[in-house]
């Protein structure tokens, strides 16, 4: 495909929505090639494997040792900004949303960290891969205290869950659905698992951190009784309760409206969601199919669903720093930009309740609002980052003199904004004006000329067109 307006719009927009955030060097390297050919990129992240974590071991012990939190999202957050699957890491966050898991409960950050690491492995396979993960995952037993669940005895919190918002949605299931769900997951636990609770509320993190919780099926906890259970009956256990799940058209329909809502538009259309279906059911529940078939629909590329999203604060700041390419190494300063995060609202490993984060115009509150544009700006101001000195070497690639309309034009096309609305840059162009044209021919007016790009780029990811994907 050609370096067109329409297509560089089009290649940016699947960067931001299937990936984390769009460059002009990643949009110029795909319009080498089709469409389709950028989607199947995406879909396969093991084409392009990432950083080994040597990097982080030898730059950031705290990371490494994801003993904290705060190291925790820190580790994550560097993860997001330098991966090669952006795809991968994207599906990473809608699985941690779906199945939200908080280290508040658990006070064991690395076994959060260990199911995004789950995420990342599974996350494009098969919906009962998945939920089979899932449903061994110690951090998730520990969650929803299915550790507890055992026979005559049953905790049916992850049962309720699973069915509820996991899978099927309510309205889909009875109350016995739920009884029978949770029996079927009875003796499905931790090893040692009391010991581990006990060693989690009260032991100091320093200097030997947790010990990993590991899976174990306790057979003698297990009830092996007749269930009945979405109107079949017999002997079930766990698996044969994912199987009937899996095959459900309300799970099929359930997970294809979360997709449309996280890559395409939080106001469902549903002749689409009902293709979407249509395709899982086909497929087996095949994630990767189902992504395959959004991404290259008509609605997925409707001029309607591009800018249209507003990017939970995680995208925002990933984006942002992917854009600056800031934090290619790990040291503390990215614990900083994580906090960021969190003071936006979204604290990522710690969700506020099973339900995940309420997403859209939420987001975009007065209070958080504020803390968004603080965080990007700041960002983008630092003028030693190299995707900073990148776009500045772009501005003056278009002579010695710039003049503002063309400083605005620039700056936009090297940030990959290829759509921002003509009353949006006529308000940029008056902004740039008041500084005159720049100059780059004398070597004393080039530090103040470079000091203006950055001011406009800082106006820029203030724009609301910035803060959507």
């Amino acid at each position: 495909m050609s370096l067109t307006p329409e297509n560089k719009r089009l290649f940016a927009h699947l960067l931001r929505r299937a990936g984390l955030g769009a460059t002009r060097v990643e949009v110029e390297r795909l319009c080498n090639g089709t469409y389709e050919a950028a989607v199947e990129e995406l879909l396969y992240p093991e084409l392009h494997p990432n950083m080994d974590d040597d990097l982080i071991r030898r730059y950031h012990v705290d990371q490494n040792s994801l003993m904290l939190i705060e190291s925790s999202q820190a580790n994550w957050l560097y993860k997001l900004v330098n991966s090669r699957s952006p795809l991968e890491e994207k599906m990473a966050l809608f699985w941690h949303g779906l199945f939200a898991t908080a280290y508040g409960k658990l006070n064991h950050a690395k076994a959060v960290v260990n199911q995004i690491d789950m995420f990342r492995q599974f996350g494009l396979g098969n919906l009962r891969a998945i939920l089979l993960e899932l449903s061994k995952d110690p951090a998730m037993i520990f969650w929803l205290d299915n550790k507890d669940n055992k026979m005559g005895a049953p905790n049916e919190n992850y049962g309720r869950e699973l069915l509820e918002l996991f899978s099927m949605g309510i309205g889909q299931y009875t109350e016995e659905d739920v009884q029978n769900c949770a029996r079927s997951f009875t003796g499905w636990s931790i090893r040692n698992a009391e010991y581990m609770s006990r060693r989690a509320e009260r032991d100091s993190i320093w200097p030997y951190g947790r010990l990993d919780w590991q899976f174990e099926y306790i057979p003698q906890n297990h009830d092996d009784g007749v269930k009945t259970f979405l109107g079949q009956t017999g002997r079930f256990n766990g698996e044969d309760i994912l199987d009937m799940i899996c095959s459900s058209p309300a799970t099929a329909r359930f997970i294809c409206e979360k997709l449309y809502r996280y890559f395409v538009s939080d106001a469902i259309d549903e002749r689409s969601v009902d293709e979407l279906a249509r395709v899982f059911l086909k497929c087996h529940g095949d994630i990767r199919q189902v992504l395959r078939e959004l991404f290259n629909s008509d609605y997925f590329k409707s001029i309607h669903n591009i800018r249209s999203k507003v990017m939970s604060p995680i995208e925002l700041v990933v984006q942002t720093c992917r854009l600056a390419e800031s934090h290619q190494f790990p040291d503390w300063t990215i614990v900083l930009t994580a906090m960021d995060v969190n003071f936006m609202g979204q604290e990522i490993l710690n969700p506020p309740t099973v339900e995940g984060w309420h997403t859209g115009s939420e987001w975009i509150e007065t209070g958080s609002l504020v803390e968004r544009l603080n965080a990007s700006t700041k960002e983008i101001s630092n003028s030693s980052h190299p995707g900073i000195r990148s776009i500045i070497d772009f501005v003056r690639s278009y002579g010695p003199t710039i003049e503002p309309e063309t400083l605005v034009h620039s700056c936009l096309e090297a940030m990959a904004v290829y759509d921002m609305p003509s009353k949006t840059i006529e308000t940029l162009v008056e902004y740039a004006s008041k500084w005159g044209n720049l100059s780059f021919a004398r070597p004393d007016s080039i530090p103040c000329s470079e000091q203006r790009v950055t001011e406009l780029l800082q106006m820029i990811v203030s724009t609301r067109e910035y803060q959507m994907a």
